[in-house]
């Protein structure tokens, strides 16, 4: 019988917490995250300031709290769209076979041969620096691991007896494709989404560090980073509590992800 371990609580509680900073952010934080302070400029934690605050006297821990919402947001856009073009995919090509295969293995031979993030920093540099061109690069480069995986899923399934008693009963390939395979192939799909949402934290992170992505004054993790990458060494709280919330947000995910793999696990 399968049980929440306690690698999932841990991953769920962490994301209970991203969560309800993303959801209410405005009840959390002290301060507004956009307004300064000359008289606290890079003023170290105290009580009146959690975290501190940055060089222009913004509070860090009301900053880091709305960035949870950008963040939360690159997560599941960098992830949905992968997963929709790639299962898409994915299911098309379990399901025919043949030279549409063999295209297939060509195409994800030719994006696999180049690092995704450096993939990702190229159309984002020639489409411009935001999020909505950060969505269209992943998208563009991300859905190969959806697509494998459900590929590999359908050739499993399409050998199942429920499919061969579709076919002889007649049902149309969309039916059988939608309502009889798609179920059945895309559990380990969507516990790979779940991870996935680790690594679009740190690459939305990555490209907000860079200024490929979220842009200033918008409060966002890889942003606050980057404010304070030249008070490091004078301010180091400026980047440690937003890197401190990347840390966790992506355990949480990974734990998370990891416990419903164990928790949907088919035993033979």
């Amino acid at each position: 019988m399968p049980r929440l371990t306690p690698a999932l609580l841990l991953g769920l509680v962490l994301l209970g917490a991203v969560l309800l900073a993303a959801a209410v952010p405005d009840w959390l934080a002290p301060y507004d995250p956009l307004a300064f302070d000359f008289t606290a400029l890079s003023a170290a934690p105290s009580a009146a300031h959690p975290f501190g605050t940055d060089q222009f006297g913004r509070d860090i821990l009301s900053r880091t709290l709305h960035a949870a919402r950008i963040d939360l947001q690159i997560a599941l856009f960098c992830m949905v769209f992968p997963l929709l073009i790639g299962g898409l995919i994915g299911l098309l090509v379990g399901w025919y076979g043949g030279w549409i295969d063999a295209v297939f293995g060509r195409l994800v031979d030719l994006v696999v041969t180049f690092p995704f993030l450096v993939l990702v920093i190229f159309f984002v540099a020639v489409l411009g620096p935001g999020l909505v061109n950060v969505y269209i690069a992943v998208a563009c480069v991300g859905w190969v691991p959806y697509a494998k995986l459900m590929r590999a899923e359908v050739l499993v399934q399409r050998q199942s007896d429920y499919v061969a008693a579709g076919r002889v009963l007649g049902y149309a390939m969309p039916r059988i494709l939608l309502r009889h395979i798609l179920p059945n192939a895309c559990r380990p799909v969507l516990v790979y989404a779940v991870t996935d949402m680790a690594l679009a934290i740190l690459l939305g992170s990555s490209l907000g560090y860079l200024g490929l992505g979220a842009q200033p004054p918008t409060a966002e993790w890889g942003v606050l980073i980057a404010d304070g990458k030249n008070f490091f060494t004078t301010a180091p709280w400026i980047s440690l509590f937003p890197g401190v919330a990347i840390v966790l947000a992506g355990i949480g995910f990974s734990l998370t992800g990891d416990g419903l793999a164990d928790l949907l696990a088919v035993k033979k």
